[in-house]
């Protein structure tokens, strides 16, 4: 069975979790997107796990009470764990909202290989984008417990990388990830 090392060295590369979390609309995806790109563009191989995707197969069975949140995102770390074991740049774009949570993904790789990102919005910014109609849909009250609202968010402590998004834009933001992260020849 080869090793984490002999994939990665084939792929020229360090393997590495970059975790985007905040808020509905705070623009993970969107950021997640553009560096995606950008590490593409040299030549790197990388895959971006999006909780909203994974929601429609992966994790469709959970709801959003607290326990099914943290289920959510142990999912998604243990599956960034496999692909980061194939040697890949994993970027997950996921609210995790709860810090015992993220702590607990955290916890699954060496500490050079996880990259906690917040992306910092505050909620009535989050509330005028609005891309998925969810904030209109929770006004309406068609939906309930969304993070920031009415179910909690945790505002990390410590991450290693704090965007403020009321500051940058998304270009921006996604321009001081690829600064931070280094993911050169290993």
């Amino acid at each position: 069975m080869l090793t984490s090392s002999q994939r990665a060295a084939h792929k020229a590369q360090t393997p590495l979790v970059i975790w985007f979390t905040g808020v509905s609309g705070a623009g993970k995806s969107t950021i997640a997107a553009l560096v995606e790109q950008a590490l593409h563009a040299q030549g790197k191989h990388t895959y971006t796990l999006d909780a909203d995707i994974a929601r429609g197969g992966l994790n469709r069975d959970l709801g959003f009470t607290k326990g099914d949140r943290q289920e959510n995102v142990r999912r998604l770390a243990e599956c960034a764990r496999l692909m980061v074991d194939a040697g890949l740049i994993v970027l997950v774009t996921s609210i995790s909202p709860y810090a015992s949570s993220r702590h607990a993904a955290r916890d699954l790789f060496a500490p050079e290989q996880f990259i906690e990102v917040f992306v910092d919005t505050p909620i009535a910014v989050a509330q005028q984008r609005d891309p998925k109609g969810l904030y209109a849909r929770y006004a309406q009250g068609q939906i309930s417990q969304l993070s920031g609202l009415d179910a909690p968010y945790e505002r990390p402590a410590q991450a290693e990388l704090w965007l403020d998004t009321t500051q940058l834009d998304a270009s921006q933001c996604a321009q001081r990830v690829l600064a931070h992260v280094v993911v050169g020849a290993i």
